[in-house]
């Protein structure tokens, strides 16, 4: 079955980077996913953070435009968010995610699956 683990979260200062990871697995045709970033801090509702979709055109929320770079690996089933500039407001678990499909230029916070989350803590 479809499974998605992310890694590399973590505690981090304000103005600090992070590298989150996303090991896919059980997908057929990984490539045709469109695959995602989103967050949820506590209280608060989900937030789409990035998104890149099969034809690897990137979406990015507002709130991380210019400090975050989301990639993939098709070969290896594998997603990436790279984040730097840290601010206190980044404080989430992130998610992994995946769609079966999706328009260019929306942020989802409904998918076919997501993983576990990873701790991410900004402290200023």
């Amino acid at each position: 079955h479809a499974q998605l683990v992310e890694s590399g979260g973590g505690s981090v200062q304000s103005g600090g980077s992070l590298r989150l990871s996303c090991a896919a697995s059980g997908f057929t045709y990984y490539e045709t996913y469109c695959m995602a970033w989103f967050r949820q801090a506590p209280g608060k509702e989900r937030e789409g953070v990035a998104s890149i979709d099969s034809s690897l055109r990137v979406t990015y929320a507002d709130a991380v435009q210019g400090r975050a770079t989301i990639s993939r690996d098709n070969a290896k089933h594998t997603l990436l968010l790279q984040m730097h500039s840290l601010k206190p407001e980044d404080t989430a678990m992130y998610y992994c995610a995946a769609r079966t499909w999706c328009d260019y230029g929306v942020l989802y916070t409904d998918f076919n699956f997501q993983g576990q989350g990873t701790q991410v803590t900004v402290s200023s």
